[in-house]
């Protein structure tokens, strides 16, 4: 098929802006073509001309988002706190059928916000993948390793990891339709294992070439053992081969000098995650220092019970405030640096060279926005837009989404499923959990 808008953001760069152009997609879901459509050649398949914007799908680089059936539990709570007074005993509770319902009404969450992948952090791994292929999104689920009180229920962390290992040498690390599904490790934290446990887990990842994704130096007081014995988070995870591989550190707020340094020398990549960060008083993340690093930076909303809203729009700016007024500098994070940070940067930060950015050889995976809203003033004028969108806009702007050229949302209402029907089954989820 081909798509066709009066603009067309690429996201290959900070400044790109396509007017009256094509995106042209073959049967298997892949962009063939993104260009003016003047002097297209003729596809085959049929041509839908939408009003508006057209742009890569958003890529969530932190997420629990199962942790919807908890949304607003211990909300004025610090970190540690929040986690080990009220998530830890509440997801205690959980089992299959509540994660599943938890991870569907997120997903439609997030498709209706723009977010066609998800990087995930969770348990009961087959509820997850089920939700997601339901629903049509895409993830890269990296099934949780740990080994905190309470969490035996579920296996030791060694039965975990090998989980994870079995999974990925079935299956591979990608698959289902559109390679909807990636597999990677999740060990929770350096807090939440023995030292044993993240040196074996580094193994096993690089042995399958999958992606490390763990809590890295989120607060002051989380990790102040591993600290003391390693120097820092960071020390410790090169000490045990994780900077070895792929490794995704969520958060990484509490990071020397030197630990930025080490996570540009090492190549790994931070989900930054301002918003959570801020309502749970963890502190700021040093991105700039991070980007300047070398450091891949993408965006998260972490799980809806600390992030609360999945909204990687809020994020986007949240994260541009905080690190203007980090740095007093007003050109800091500039609008298309955030947009990039959302889409193309994201995917770059799960070494995902097939999503993020529309270009010939990746998935389709699309999100149209509307521009009659007030939030854009000249949409002519290339600036103005990359402004208005990204400061001004926002998810409710999003009107239609494609993964893998597949159409998953239309004028706002998921295809696959029944938004109604998915929120009931949640709160109904939910409601036999709080009881």
């Amino acid at each position: 098929m081909r798509l066709t808008a009066p603009i067309v953001l690429p996201c290959s760069d900070a400044g790109t802006v396509l007017r009256d152009a094509a995106v042209d997609v073959d049967a298997e879901g892949r962009i063939t073509r993104v260009g003016p459509l003047a002097g297209a050649p003729p596809v085959d398949g049929p041509t839908v001309a939408l009003p508006g914007l057209l742009m890569p799908g958003l890529v969530n680089t932190h997420a629990h988002t199962p942790m919807t059936l908890l949304r607003g539990l211990g909300g004025d709570l610090p970190l540690m706190s929040w986690l080990q007074d009220v998530m830890w005993p509440a997801e205690g509770r959980l089992d299959a059928a509540a994660v599943h319902a938890g991870m569907t009404s997120g997903c439609v969450e997030m498709l209706r916000g723009g977010i066609t992948t998800s990087v995930e952090m969770y348990f009961f791994v087959d509820a997850v993948l089920d939700a997601v292929l339901q629903v049509g999104s895409r993830v890269v689920l990296t099934p949780g390793i740990i080994a905190a009180p309470g969490w035996d229920r579920l296996g030791t962390w060694e039965q975990m990891r090998d989980d994870v290992s079995a999974r990925i040498d079935e299956h591979g690390l990608r698959f289902g339709p559109g390679d909807r599904i990636e597999l990677g490790y999740g060990p929770h934290a350096a807090y939440t294992l023995p030292v044993e446990a993240l040196r074996s887990v580094a193994e096993h990842a690089q042995a399958r070439d999958a992606l490390v994704h763990i809590h890295v130096a989120e607060s002051a007081q989380e990790d102040l053992a591993q600290r003391a014995a390693h120097g820092s988070v960071p020390a410790l995870l090169d000490e045990v081969g994780l900077l070895d591989g792929r490794l995704l550190a969520a958060h990484a707020v509490q990071l020397s000098d030197d630990d930025v340094a080490l996570l540009g020398a090492r190549g790994a990549a931070v989900a930054h995650c301002p918003g959570s960060n801020a309502k749970l008083a963890a502190g700021i993340a040093r991105t700039i220092a991070l980007r300047r690093a070398g450091v891949r930076v993408g965006l998260g909303t972490d799980g809806p019970a600390s992030g609360d809203d999945l909204d990687l729009w809020a994020e986007a700016r949240l994260a541009g405030l905080l690190a203007r007024v980090g740095a007093g500098d007003a050109a800091a994070l500039t609008a298309a640096e955030l947009l990039l940070m959302a889409t193309r940067d994201g995917a770059a930060a799960v070494g995902r060279s097939d999503i993020g950015v529309l270009e010939a050889g990746r998935w389709a995976d699309l999100v149209h926005v509307d521009l009659t809203d007030s939030a854009f003033v000249d949409p002519d004028d290339d600036a103005q837009l990359l402004s208005n969108l990204v400061w001004a806009g926002g998810s409710r702007l999003v009107r239609d989404v494609w993964v893998a050229g597949e159409q998953v949302i239309a004028d706002r209402e998921p295809t696959r499923v029944d938004r109604a029907e998915t929120t009931a089954t949640m709160r109904a989820a939910a409601a036999r959990l709080h009881a």
